[in-house]
């Protein structure tokens, strides 16, 4: 079973949003997780709090990867501003921490002074946050600056957005809806806002139905593998076999379309094992790190209909197709509809 995630600290966050609301940004910061969507947010938030509108281009000073250097950082937070209080410099994916010996001293230097108009961030965004927490530099921004990790959301507040993005564009959602919208598409809201404006687009009437949302919705490949087998679980044959043959067709990696099998039957075991025991569906969710919650009524559904036995034997099967799978060139699809078939018979060596 997968480990239990830890709680976020939302601390940094808490502060970046007080910054902002009283508009007293602080002079360092430093960007990085997997939230694209939130941390462009909070930078274009940040970029009005300290530019005044019109006089970007004089006090904005940016650079990117290669283009960022040490020198560059000192001579930019040097640059005084003009017809106004503060200036902002952005370096974007500059290596903190890859740096050798005299640039990191450098560093401490400059960061350690730095002049109450300027406003430094570093963001994250193609070159992975790799911090070194024993380190003089990471101490330092632990200590003068605030840096914050835009997470994955949790399903709640996605939820909520979602239903306000909707509003936006004019239209409304139901929340079991808009949690199938992210179980479809993924928790990610750079992905999912792109989603809701088709929809919004698509949709004739005010409220944006799940037929909307799958007339126009491109699904994550591993929402479709979960469709495949969910239908499986179903006894619906016909349509597990026609997914099956859709993705083949698409070409989509049979190891790829075996380890979301097979990790839904690992659910599909926890689920029973779950029911058993008498929990519920946050535990499971809390269990699996699960956002939608579509995903685990699914599971914990088909979960009721399921011996414990026929679970395990699943489980079992799709690890031995994993290592048949390997040694099969040429014959993936044939061994794939071979294990749909066997799961779809009632696996009856189970029980």
């Amino acid at each position: 079973m997968p480990p239990k995630k830890k709680k976020t600290d939302n601390t940094a966050m808490r502060e970046l949003k007080q910054d902002l609301k009283t508009g007293t940004p602080k002079r360092l910061y430093l960007f990085h997780g997997e939230e694209a969507f939130l941390r462009d947010y909070y930078l274009g938030k940040l970029k009005e709090a300290v530019l005044p509108a019109g006089l970007e281009e004089f006090n904005l000073h940016a650079a990117k990867g290669k283009e960022c250097s040490v020198e560059w950082i000192a001579q930019a937070v040097d640059c005084l501003p003009m017809m106004s209080g503060r200036t902002l410099v952005l370096a974007t994916d500059f290596d903190l921490f890859g740096q050798g010996e005299r640039a990191r001293e450098r560093l401490l230097e400059i960061l350690s002074a730095l002049p109450d108009y300027c406003t430094l961030v570093f963001v994250y965004d193609l070159l992975p946050y790799k911090a070194d927490g024993r380190s003089k530099l990471a101490a330092l921004l632990s200590r003068e600056g605030t840096v914050v990790d835009f997470q994955r959301q949790e399903q709640g507040d996605l939820t909520d957005w979602i239903c306000r993005q909707f509003k936006k564009a004019g239209k409304t959602v139901d929340t079991e809806d808009a949690r199938y919208l992210i179980f479809l598409c993924g928790d990610l809201m750079h992905d999912l806002a792109a989603e809701i404006g088709k929809a919004a687009a698509f949709a004739s009437a005010p409220r944006v139905t799940r037929g909307d949302i799958d007339a126009v919705a491109v699904p994550k490949t591993e929402a479709v593998v979960f469709q495949m087998t969910d239908a499986l679980a179903r006894k619906d044959f016909d349509k597990s076999a026609s997914v099956l043959a859709d993705l083949l067709h698409s070409q989509e990696s049979s190891i790829m379309i075996l380890s979301v099998m097979g990790k839904y039957f690992r659910q599909l075991y926890t689920a029973r094992l779950y029911l058993d025991a008498g929990k519920g569906r946050g535990d499971f969710m809390e269990l699996w790190g699960m956002k939608s919650g579509y995903q685990a009524d699914k599971l914990l559904d088909a979960a009721r209909r399921f011996p414990l036995p026929w679970c395990r034997y699943a489980v079992r099967r799709c690890a031995q197709t994993d290592i048949l799978l390997k040694s099969s060139y040429g014959r993936e699809g044939e061994v794939l509809t071979a294990l749909l078939m066997e799961l779809a018979s009632g696996g009856r060596a189970a029980v």
